[in-house]
């Protein structure tokens, strides 16, 4: 027996128009994402793609500063040092030393100097076994980038405008995800003519849609991570993760008072070593952040479990702190650990283990080194640089179908408010909640969604005159 469920023509008529309503407000926002928004999302897109396809041409661009030929071995990094230190004379601050983490790679030792950037460090190039003073660059953050990919990724973060430029790459982050994901709703809508459409030629609204089909995952991929290191709207996911207790843990570099007896256990190596003449006296330490002391911290740090190829060693600035030794290799597995060392009771006094991240510390991790395209070498490189060239031409075949479809001079189309008013009173109230919810943990989607509205009323009602 078939039951049939009777559904009057007044509710199958009121859903078409729910419908279409909402279809007509995704349509109208869709269409101001990519006129206003694109020019943004497509300088992000193509500087992108460009950092991430130049690491192995900045090694060759910069082979003489990064290699030497030098036989025999190394020098202890106290004596590359002290090279680097004579070399740059007084005013910088030493400030950090990368060991050369293969024979052949030259060591590091970064200087902070006034004038620099944030995250910015004079970096002179020593030769681990001559001690020949290799190069003199600057260079960039935990990457350790080199002044040519340094330039790109500045101009993929802030246009080079500082900190009033990165407004640009988080309002391309923030509405993205809502680009891409309405995009798909519309063409799933749609998804009958779509399919009629496939017996024609190939046009430039089919290849829009098709390549936003495959790239759609890594376009919101883009977009989270993209906001994670973002000012206002990373702010707003620093505060969410603190209070989920989802913060990257990090080594404490304070020491505590020799005479509380915290030596006694505190770390792996603790009373291991000592420091005494031959005649057993007691011979006095040097002083905290003293260069003879990088090849003690650094035997001390390999002992203690940081057995990564390439590592980063900063003294202490102060009395009362500690070395830090941290694993800089972003490529997998991570190798991020970090460890505090006292030289003066030789023991490892803090450390933050990878391992014992939290799964959304872990996450966001590999997230922010997949869309850096280092994460899996070069594979990742050309997965990202594909997903790059996907989004660039989709967003110039948008502006040919919206150059070909323009209205003409002097008609009025209905404004994004009139859309959102045609919607039914349940999906009004959703939607704007929803955009409050939005705009206030994304502020630079609200301002701009502001924006959007007093445009289109605007440019509305000129048109009417």
């Amino acid at each position: 027996m078939t039951t049939h469920i009777y559904q009057p023509a007044a509710s199958v008529s009121g859903q078409r128009k729910s419908a279409s309503a909402l279809a007509a407000l995704l349509l109208r926002l869709h269409f101001y994402i990519g006129l206003f928004v694109g020019p943004f999302i497509l300088v992000a897109a193509v500087t992108g793609t460009l950092f991430v396809v130049t690491p192995q041409i900045e090694t060759r661009w910069y082979a003489g500063q990064l290699f030497n030929r030098s036989q025999g071995a190394a020098q202890p990094l106290a004596a590359q040092v002290k090279a680097a230190e004579d070399y740059i004379g007084e005013g910088p601050h030493l400030f950090a030393v990368r060991p050369g983490k293969e024979p052949g790679w030259n060591t590091r030792v970064m200087f902070s100097q006034k004038g620099l950037g944030d995250s910015e460090s004079r970096a002179v190039f020593i030769d681990p076994v001559s001690l020949e003073v290799k190069g003199d660059l600057t260079v960039y953050g935990t990457s350790g980038t080199l002044p040519l990919r340094t330039a790109l990724d500045t101009l993929h973060r802030n246009l080079m405008l500082g900190s009033l430029g990165r407004n640009y790459s988080e309002l391309a982050a923030s509405w993205l995800w809502l680009g891409s994901l309405g995009g798909l709703w519309l063409w799933w809508s749609t998804r009958r003519k779509t399919r009629a459409a496939t017996r024609r030629p190939m046009n430039a609204r089919r290849l829009h849609s098709l390549l936003g089909l495959w790239i759609v995952i890594g376009l919101v991929f883009f977009s989270a991570t993209g906001l994670t290191w973002s000012k206002w709207a990373g702010g707003r996911v620093n505060m969410l993760r603190a209070s989920m207790g989802w913060v990257t843990p990090s080594a404490s570099m304070q020491l505590q008072p020799a005479s509380t007896g915290a030596d006694a256990g505190m770390g792996e190596h603790a009373g291991h070593m000592g420091h005494h003449g031959s005649d057993g006296m007691a011979m006095p330490m040097p002083a905290a952040g003293d260069p003879a002391r990088f090849d003690l911290v650094q035997s001390i740090a390999r002992q203690g479990g940081i057995d990564a190829s390439e590592i980063e060693i900063r003294p202490p600035r102060a009395q009362n702190q500690a070395w830090m030794v941290r694993e800089v290799d972003r490529s997998w597995p991570t190798q991020v650990d970090t460890v505090a060392v006292d030289p003066d009771r030789m023991a490892i006094t803090s450390r933050a283990d990878f391992e014992t991240f939290p799964l959304v510390a872990k996450l966001i991790r590999w997230g922010v080194d997949a869309h850096m395209g280092i994460l899996f070498g070069v594979w990742n490189q050309i997965l990202m640089a594909a997903f790059g060239i996907a989004l660039t031409a989709m967003i110039v075949l948008g502006y040919v179908m919206w150059w070909r479809r323009r209205p003409a001079a002097g008609t009025a189309l209905a404004p994004l408010s009139e859309a959102f008013v045609q919607l039914p009173p349940a999906q009004r109230t959703a939607v704007g909640a929803l955009a409050i919810v939005l705009g206030w943990n994304l502020p630079l989607m609200g301002l701009s969604l502001l924006l959007f509205l007093l445009a289109d009323v605007l440019r509305w009602r000129l048109a009417r005159r």
